[in-house]
């Protein structure tokens, strides 16, 4: 992986012999010539970097010549050995050289081998910036602390072991130098210095985002960013003198915890040099706008713009960051109270001049927010654009300055060649290569203002996507608004022919209830009526069997007398069957004789048999009138009980008549007071008794006694 650089004259650094090999390894140790003099690692064979090294680099004809003396790797550091295209780490200790190739037993001893030493823990690069200008265009200064190692070894070794030597605090100080600043302006341009002095977390803000920058550059090259410390971050305020007047601490260490920043602020500046600051400010953000416009009328001023490129950078970032402010606010007095009052002003003097018809705060705040997100996406794809570009440019800058580094070790150790003439032609070719480096950084600056030229233009163009993106919202807002008309409209009709139906549906509703409640009068009318109806013919029921009763209780006379003309016959015919059927013989033999006596001629005979007759019926009569006079005892105690039963069913048959004449009209409960007119209680319905009977000819019920 190192290349050799035809060091042969030099004198090696490990065993001190001056004439090396023709292949560039010394012809004693076989240690590669050109190697850095260090003589913990090479002499004393401790593999550990200095105090102030993180790597420490170098080749081997052998891998065996490693082994003059007592193998040692500390627990501080990590020593790797790089041959056959991969790498093996040492493990800490101490080895001889068959105890190493046991333990190590794939290397092979005698083949060609390149060693790393670095340090088990991260290595502390310290950068101090300057001027970084805040959204005031205030000066702010920066001192930092990052903490490096190396992670990938196979990148490291590709990018930096390309001849012997060491890597160190200063050589990654001058490496990242740049790319540190950038990171650091973007942070601090973007915010105020009342932001970031009302900001306890300013300090990991600023750590993570140093770290988030750093880490997809530095990991192409092997390395990575353990931690970032922001040791101090300050502004110092200074008179027309350039004296110092006062300092801001806005991230400090523990000497400048205990400060309040927001006083110390105020007793900086006071109100009128805030105003002044602002209006300059203002007058910055103005003067970028109309650069823009002349930008966007023609690319011919494209030049003067570049000398200006790190302010136009800071502006676009604080603008980034402020549509941010705006787009996440839901409210205009959240974003006012974000800091976002110059991006809110400056957005609804764009609106007023759009004239967007706003309906009310929630609507215009919306209107403001879409607005702010259309200039904030525009910002961002410049922004990308810039940061892609800065991307390119900065791997560009590490790696020209890396070969600078190594040309320079180069350069270095060619003087140290004893050979006049060799030295000559060895500096010649390395100041050669010197001179192609300077054209290479010249290239790589004409690329840089090319690639701002392009960023111009990109920038126009998304400008003009802006404009486009905008008048299409717009469209779409306008739209909208038509939408929300026609359907407003579609509604109130909606709403007019719903009130129309439901106040024919109350209309409609309340006939129906009215043909509702007469129907329901009806039913429960004739429901009543029916009630009625069943209740009288149960009644007369009661009556029928009631007059059953009361005649099967009677004598047979008592049935004649009370049966109808056009039964009477056939009663009488039944009763003298039964009569018949019920004589004794002497009985039958006399109505013999008195059937024969009829329809025998003469006198005597009849007499007799009258006189027989006479006798017979006496008898009969006597005894009929005892069974009579039992019967009729019988007689009254039924008709007795069967008053109280009608008593009873009568007075349970007023109180439902009353029950439901109470919710029937007043045709109903006149019928019901005519029927129960008509039937008092304990009385007989029927009226066909004459003056002088003492039961019902119908129903045999007991009639009261007239007067």
């Amino acid at each position: 992986m190192m290349r050799m650089f035809g060091m042969g004259s030099a004198a090696c650094p490990r065993c001190e012999r001056k004439h090396g090999a023709q292949d560039g390894y010394c012809g004693g140790c076989g240690l590669l010539l050109g190697a850095p003099r260090h003589a913990p690692v090479l002499v004393e064979n401790r593999w550990m970097p200095g105090p102030d090294e993180l790597a420490v680099f170098f080749g081997m004809r052998a891998l065996s010549g490693v082994f003059v003396k007592t193998l040692r790797v500390p627990a501080t550091a990590r020593a790797f050995i790089l041959q056959g295209g991969a790498a093996t780490e040492v493990p800490q200790g101490e080895y001889e050289i068959e105890g190493f190739f046991t333990r190590l037993n794939h290397l092979l001893r005698d083949q060609h081998a390149e060693i790393l030493v670095t340090r088990s823990g991260p290595l502390a690069v310290e950068f101090s910036l300057t001027e970084l200008p805040s959204a005031e265009h205030l000066d702010v200064d920066a001192r930092l602390s990052l903490l490096l190692r190396v992670e990938n070894v196979a990148a490291f070794a590709r990018h930096f072991m390309t001849l012997p030597g060491t890597i160190g605090a200063a050589q990654l100080r001058e490496l990242l130098q740049e790319p540190v600043r950038q990171l650091a302006l973007d942070f601090t341009c973007a915010r105020s210095l009342r932001d970031m002095a009302g900001k306890p977390e300013l300090r990991l803000q600023l750590d993570q985002h140093l770290q988030g920058g750093l880490a997809p550059l530095l990991a192409d090259y092997g390395l990575a960013v353990v931690r970032v410390e922001t040791l101090e971050l300050r502004h110092d305020k200074f008179d027309a003198h350039r004296a110092r007047i006062g300092t801001l601490w806005l991230a400090a260490d523990e000497r400048h915890v205990e400060l309040a920043h927001a006083k110390q602020l105020d007793e900086l500046y006071d109100a009128q040099e805030w105003q002044r600051i602002a209006r300059e400010e203002g007058a910055a953000r103005q003067r970028h706008r109309r650069a823009e416009l002349r930008q966007d009328e023609s690319l011919a001023g494209a030049e003067l713009s570049l000398k200006n490129a790190e302010r136009a950078h800071a502006l676009r970032t604080r603008e980034i960051e402020l549509y941010g402010r705006i787009v996440e606010a839901k409210t205009r007095k959240e974003a006012l109270a974000r800091g976002a009052a110059d991006a809110v002003a400056e957005l609804e003097q764009e609106l007023r001049k759009k004239q967007l018809a706003r309906a009310d705060e929630a609507t215009e705040w919306q209107h403001l927010r879409d607005l702010a997100a259309l200039r904030m996406r525009t910002e961002l794809e410049i922004a990308r654009e810039d940061a892609a570009q800065a991307r390119t440019v900065a791997t560009q800058r590490f790696a020209h300055q890396l070969l600078q580094q190594q040309i320079r070790n180069k350069i270095e150790q060619a003087r140290g060649i004893e050979d006049a003439a060799r030295q000559r032609t060895e500096l010649a070719r390395l100041h050669e290569q010197e001179q192609a480096l300077a054209r290479r950084a010249r290239a790589i600056e004409d690329e840089e203002h090319a690639a701002r030229l392009r960023l111009l233009q990109v920038e126009h163009a998304a400008l003009l996507r802006e404009a486009e993106r905008v008048l299409e919202w717009q469209d779409a807002v306008a739209g909208a608004r038509l939408r929300e008309r026609e359907r407003s409209e579609a509604l109130d009709a909606e709403a007019l022919q719903q009130k129309i139906a439901q106040l024919r549906r109350d209309g409609a509703g309340q006939d129906a209830i009215a043909q509702h409640d007469k129907l329901l009068r009806t039913i429960e009318a004739d429901r009543a009526a029916r009630s009625i109806e069943f209740d009288q013919r149960e009644l007369e029921q009661r009556h029928q069997i009631a007059h059953a009763q009361a005649l099967g209780a009677l004598d047979d006379a008592t049935k004649l007398v009370l049966a109808p003309a056009a039964n009477a016959g056939l009663l009488a015919e039944v009763m003298t069957a039964r009569l018949h059927a019920g004589m004794r013989a002497d009985q039958l033999s006399a109505l013999a004789q008195v059937s024969h006596a009829k329809q025998t001629p003469g006198v005597d005979a009849l007499r007799c048999a009258h006189d027989q007759l006479d006798a017979v019926r006496e008898q009969e009569r006597v005894r009929r009138e005892q069974e009579l006079d039992k019967d009729r005892r019988h007689q009254l105690d039924l008709l007795a009980l069967q008053n109280e039963v009608n008593k009873t069913a009568l007075e349970a048959q007023a109180r439902l008549g009353a029950g439901v004449a109470a919710g029937l009209g007043t045709a109903v409960s006149t019928a019901m007071n005519t029927a129960a007119s008509a039937a008092p209680t304990g009385a007989c319905a029927h009226t066909a008794a004459g003056a002088a009977d003492r039961y019902c000819a119908a129903c045999g019920a007991a009639l009261p006694a007239r007067r």
